[in-house]
């Protein structure tokens, strides 16, 4: 009977120990994001209209994201349309920016930061304005793209097996950004 108890009290402890150490047992996993999935999620946040220093309207649309493998940065040409309150006039083009990526393991979420114009480039503007409009561009990309999120996961993407994970590194590739997920401590 002794016996049979001890084995008991060995097999309960061995059941205890081998769940507390199970998020040892999971290591570090990594998740490819496909490009086609971070285009729809930016998607979903077009088209944007916004007044600039009461100087312009500006709309953008028809996001195309790329990755820049290596670089850790994003870039993003939308099509923009450009009109002062004050005039009847409009003028439409291109724009292109880019932006560094980060890992927010709080949020659960990729990120971007660091947003910048590489290129404003409005058809049938005169040069002093265009340059004008491409300092108000850099307002406007600052105010709405930085610590935007491009991609977040949804609370089930971050627990496998009962274990809670976060993000913590990503790596981007030709057609895809790879997340690390590492057991949280």
């Amino acid at each position: 009977m002794k016996t049979l108890t001890g084995i008991r009290l060995a097999a309960a402890l061995l059941a205890c120990s081998l769940l507390a150490s199970c998020a040892n047992v999971f290591g570090p996993r990594q998740v490819e994001l496909p490009l086609y999935k971070l285009q729809a999620g930016m998607e979903r946040r077009f088209p944007l209209n916004n007044r600039v220093l009461e100087l312009f309207e500006i709309q953008l649309t028809r996001p195309q994201l790329a990755l820049l493998p290596g670089t850790d940065r994003v870039a993003l040409t939308m099509d923009a349309s450009v009109a002062p309150p004050f005039l009847r006039q409009s003028w439409t083009g291109t724009m292109a920016m880019s932006g560094r990526l980060y890992v927010d393991a709080m949020r659960g979420a990729v990120m971007m930061a660091e947003p910048r114009v590489d290129r404003f480039a409005i058809d049938g503007m005169d040069p002093p304005r265009q340059r004008q409009v491409i300092r108000v561009a850099n307002v406007l990309v600052d105010q709405l793209v930085r610590d935007t999120p491009v991609y977040s996961f949804r609370p089930e993407d971050l627990r496998y097996a009962g274990v809670q994970f976060v993000p913590t590194r990503i790596t981007a590739v030709r057609d895809a950004l790879l997340v690390t997920l590492e057991p949280m401590r």
